[in-house]
């Protein structure tokens, strides 16, 4: 039986994993991959140094997991999912100038006010885009809320909305911290209806990509590589998808990562609900040891398990 303490811990160095070897896909049509990574892309090592790629260290994730960590971290010292306190750190971190910021995201922090009205700002961004903007940067980092003991959805709609104001982001994000909650409390995946039921609650858009998720026989039927690869949507397909149709955590990352598009946001979703599945001691340990601050994930999965029932 596998214990709440490793899909904790498997959650967040699922989420890691994926980020850091997805990386090396990120931006990638699925025949570009094919010519970089003739044999697939399965290794931190293999990872091309191009401009994009090149600023990163070898098993270094991005701004999905460094995001995540904002949120842990808001859970450790504060004991809570204060929207403002998360807040806090998100505008901590942005003021540190990550590299991969997410337009969308970087637009929200920028505001000198953000802190004071986090979601407000939000709301304005998402309303300059004529109400059309719903990238995946509320989604890839939404999977730590789901290991909080109680309230989950209303803390992923919060957490979301402090960047990302869109409906269909609000619902993939909830969607995607439930199931982490089932699957790290009971060992369970929600079962399909209950999906479509939270969906709708949301916006009937987000039913169509459940479906896909359940229905495609490939991931490639996904098209995850083509305009709309930032899109939460396709993220939450993608990531259903891989939760439904593998065996084992090495299966959907490499799966998920050799699909192309906005591969290490896509793979960082995926990978978190298989850690919560299968634990931490089902990713194969070359994974772990060979990212860049794992000792500080250690760390903060330690704590994090400390304060949670």
């Amino acid at each position: 039986m596998i214990s709440f303490e490793h899909r904790v811990s498997g959650t967040l160095f699922g989420c890691a994993v994926g980020d850091a070897l997805g990386l090396g896909a990120e931006f990638m049509t699925y025949e570009q991959m094919r010519e970089w990574y003739p044999h697939g892309l399965t290794d931190y090592d293999q990872i091309i140094r191009d401009a994009h790629r090149k600023r990163f260290s070898k098993g270094a994730w991005t701004d999905d997991m460094d995001m995540m960590l904002c949120i842990a971290e808001t859970m450790i010292e504060t004991r809570s999912l204060n929207p403002r306190a998360v807040a806090e750190r998100f505008k901590a971190w942005f003021n540190e100038r990550p590299m991969g910021i997410g337009r969308t995201t970087y637009s929200v922090l920028k505001f000198k006010d953000y802190v004071d009205s986090p979601q407000k700002a939000a709301e304005v961004i998402w309303k300059l885009s004529r109400w059309r903007s719903a990238g995946n940067g509320g989604i890839m980092r939404t999977a730590v809320v789901g290991l909080w003991h109680e309230g989950i959805a209303k803390h992923a709609e919060e957490v979301c909305r402090l960047t990302h104001y869109d409906p269909r982001c609000t619902g993939s994000s909830v969607i995607i911290s439930e199931m982490i909650h089932s699957l790290a409390y009971h060992g369970e995946i929600i079962s399909f209806e209950r999906m479509i039921e939270i969906g709708k609650r949301y916006d009937s858009r987000i039913e169509e990509y459940l479906r896909q998720a359940k229905e495609a026989e490939s991931v490639l039927e996904l098209e995850l590589d083509d305009k709309s690869r930032g899109y939460t949507l396709k993220t939450l397909a993608a990531a259903l998808w891989i939760l439904f149709h593998v065996e084992s955590f090495e299966e959907g990352l490499i799966t998920i990562v050799n699909a192309g598009g906005d591969a290490d946001t896509n793979a960082a979703v995926a990978c978190s609900l298989l850690g919560a599945k299968y634990g931490i001691e089902a990713i194969p340990e070359r994974y772990v040891i060979g990212l860049d601050r794992r000792e500080k994930l250690f760390e903060i999965a330690r704590r994090l398990r400390a304060v949670l029932p």
